[in-house]
């Protein structure tokens, strides 16, 4: 029996691989060649190819944001809140790109991809990627699709700052900015969680200085603890008391140091079910990419003037309850704008989930959410 799909769902998708010849120079000084992108594409482009958007996936994420990849799959993209028909990104009304980043592990070129100069796979020898290089990358993939301008790039959290980059790079390649629970660069503390994170992953005695492909075995530990300190930072005191509250597993204390509360049990399946789907040194690789995001800093540290050249509209969103990259910090992105007299809306989401709040149905985000890209369809051409 065929199943059926949700009304508001792209349903069933195939994903895509382009493969380029050309080096890719990169910010760390090395280039890159060949190498392939993965993407996935749902909707139509329209005859004048204007009604293109480009999503930019998160730290943990990938190509598949909406839809599923077979009947027996139990979970869809990891933005198909807002992905589809009569959603937010309205696929009846654009055509959607996502791609998986350089440096990823779900099929573009990446430490788990074999190194041409050597037959073996790349590992700890992948060069360190930024922000602007996969934006760079992501532009030869417009190219490749025949795509000169985006009608908008979209991104939350990493995928934010993305959308960012794109707006200062490419100023006249894209018409809108959706930046979603992202920030401008990343705090002291930002960056001391993500080194903590690579510390656990480098410390497992099965990382092998990051060649542990050649000893089949994976860092299980590390990466796990990685994921475990990561999705702390992604909930908010509220929503973890909401779901977990001091409520024990079996009722009773132990007196042990196994599981006793129920958000050690909750963490500790999220740290090993990461383990299954994602590949350490790609982590390393996006911890790093964050880490260095700073498009300030060749403008002397003023924001305002790495923005004084975008040309592209801007919706800025946050939520109260993200302290991760908290609303102060979307407010950054918003005032330079407008030092700079660009357009530029803001929205301020109330709502308990934290960071990952940008990936849950929240009725408002949604409105808000909405209301923005039908003012960006409404701009696409109709014929």
């Amino acid at each position: 029996m065929t199943r059926e799909f949700p009304a508001d769902s792209v349903g069933l998708v195939t994903p895509r691989t382009h493969h380029f010849e050309e080096p890719l120079p990169l910010d760390c000084g090395k280039t890159l060649a060949p190498y392939d992108l993965v993407y996935e594409t749902y909707g139509e482009l329209n005859a004048a190819r204007d009604n293109a958007i480009l999503l930019c996936h998160a730290l943990s994420s990938d190509h598949h944001a909406a839809g599923y990849h077979s009947e027996a799959d139990r979970k869809p993209g990891w933005w198909e809140v807002c992905v589809g028909p009569g959603k937010p990104i309205d696929t009846n009304r654009f055509f959607v790109v996502c791609s998986n980043n350089l440096g990823g592990c779900k099929g573009s070129t990446g430490p788990m991809s074999i190194n041409p100069a050597t037959g073996r796979p790349y590992g700890p020898d992948f060069p360190i990627v930024t922000v602007r290089d996969w934006v760079r990358a992501q532009a030869r993939l417009a190219d490749a699709l025949g795509i000169e301008q985006w009608a908008a790039v979209v991104g939350g959290s990493l995928g934010g700052m993305q959308a960012l980059q794109w707006s200062i790079d490419f100023p006249d390649r894209l018409r809108h900015a959706v930046v979603i629970a992202a920030a401008p660069r990343l705090t002291a503390q930002n960056i001391a969680f993500n080194e903590v994170a690579r510390q656990a992953i480098m410390a497992d005695p099965d990382f092998h200085a990051g060649r542990y492909y050649e000893h089949d075995t994976i860092p299980r530990r590390g990466l796990a603890i990685a994921r475990m300190l990561g999705h702390i930072t992604y909930l908010s005191d509220d929503a973890m008391r909401a779901k977990f509250g001091r409520e024990l597993r079996e009722g009773k204390l132990s007196f042990g140091f196994d599981v006793e509360f129920q958000v050690e049990s909750y963490l500790r399946y999220q740290g090993q079910s990461f383990v299954e789907r994602f590949d350490a040194n790609t982590y390393l690789l996006m911890t790093k990419a964050l880490d260095y995001f700073d498009p300030a800093k060749d403008y002397g540290d003023d924001l305002s003037r790495a923005l004084a050249h975008v040309q592209a509209k801007f919706m800025v969103i946050s939520f109260t309850s993200d302290w991760r990259f908290s609303p102060a910090r979307s407010r950054e992105i918003v005032r330079a704008l407008l030092d700079g007299d660009k357009e530029v809306s803001y929205a301020e989401i109330k709502a308990t989930q934290g960071h990952d709040a940008f990936l849950m149905p929240i009725p408002h985000y949604l409105d808000v959410f909405s209301a923005y890209t039908g003012r960006i369809a409404a701009e696409c051409s109709h014929e």
